[in-house]
């Protein structure tokens, strides 16, 4: 059990036992690095945790994901805590999902279902609002069997040809491939049109410098004191989702832009990664890309490797050159 300081709470609605599941035997110090992270991430949304939890899990089980003492150690705790939602900090298949939410009568949510919830309370822009709806969309498309209720009824054909008629689910699945069909081709027209700005850009006499680094290190933080703006910064995981750009004076030149960019988290949801791939380009068409640590955070190394990872994924690499320069 990894111990923290207790919050009040307005509702039991809002409370939340979190459990990790160890399948790869971390280090106590890794295990209250992704326990504390979890923490935070609920209450990014208003969840306050009753407590936090890892379970080693050697073999994960098909239907729950823990065993079925774990399960039952996860019901006493819920029932003594009075908590109302479990958050699992780990991915969850639908079947895992609905299992858990059934044997323990609670809402279940795994991290990535987590992590686009805050990226749905956050996004401000028209850009935003669609990439994280994709994400969303592509999140939800395979846990249809366990989120809609009426998964046995038909629409019937019509005439003698149209047989039964599709099921609802494969209705509802189509629908949800159309709209993110369409999803795709209205943010690849806002990417044309980025990729159009960033061409003026790189014709302007002016560098471009993007800050990069984990979630709630203090890049909105560091980048409204060097171009006096005011983007939200505040104390909390993905305080900053939509890009910024502001133009700052620099020592030698007429004047910089400064890009302001989404923090990285550890085990990025593969939704994001694709639907945020657009606005993370930003990153790699800067001239240089200066990488924001919080050396005080206990994990500070564990970060920057999972920074330097996703900006590997994205085709900016120190190690290989790939990419802008890295400071």
């Amino acid at each position: 059990m990894i111990p923290f300081e207790k919050e009040s709470l307005d509702s039991k609605s809002r409370r939340a036992l979190i459990v990790h599941p160890d399948m790869v035997s971390l280090s106590q110090s890794a295990l209250e690095h992704r326990l504390n992270e979890a923490v935070g991430l609920g209450l990014a949304i208003g969840l306050v945790a009753t407590d936090s939890h890892y379970f080693s899990v050697r073999m994960p089980k098909p239907a729950t994901l823990f065993g079925s003492g774990q399960v039952d150690q996860i019901r006493v705790m819920m029932t003594e805590q009075e908590a109302s939602i479990l958050i699992v900090d780990g991915s969850l298949s639908a079947i895992q999902q609905r299992n858990l939410e059934e044997k323990l009568d609670v809402k279940v949510i795994d991290r990535t279902g987590l992590i686009l919830e805050i990226f749905g309370a956050r996004a401000a822009t028209a850009e935003g609002r669609l990439q994280v709806e994709l994400a969303h969309l592509d999140y939800q498309a395979g846990r249809l069997v366990r989120s809609w209720t009426h998964l046995e009824r038909q629409r019937g054909g019509f005439g003698f040809l149209g047989g039964p008629g599709e099921t609802q689910i494969e209705s509802d699945r189509r629908m949800i491939r159309d709209r993110m069909a369409k999803l795709r081709k209205d943010l690849n027209h806002l990417r044309k049109t980025r990729a159009l700005h960033r061409d003026r850009r790189q014709r302007a006499p002016w560098p471009v410098i993007a800050l990069v680094g984990y979630t709630n290190a203090g890049k909105s933080t560091l980048f409204n004191r060097m171009t006096g703006a005011d983007v939200f910064a505040e104390n909390l995981l993905f305080a900053t989702l939509d890009p910024t750009m502001r133009e700052f004076s620099l020592p030698g030149y007429d004047k910089a832009i400064l890009s302001d960019t989404v923090g990285f988290v550890s085990d990025l949801p593969t939704q994001l990664v694709a639907a945020f791939r657009a606005t993370l380009e930003e990153v790699s068409a800067a001239d240089v890309v200066v990488h924001v640590r919080d050396i005080s955070h206990e994990a500070s190394d564990a970060q920057a490797h999972d920074v330097r990872q996703i900006l590997a994924d994205l085709g900016v690499s120190a190690e290989t050159g790939e990419g802008p320069p890295i400071l």
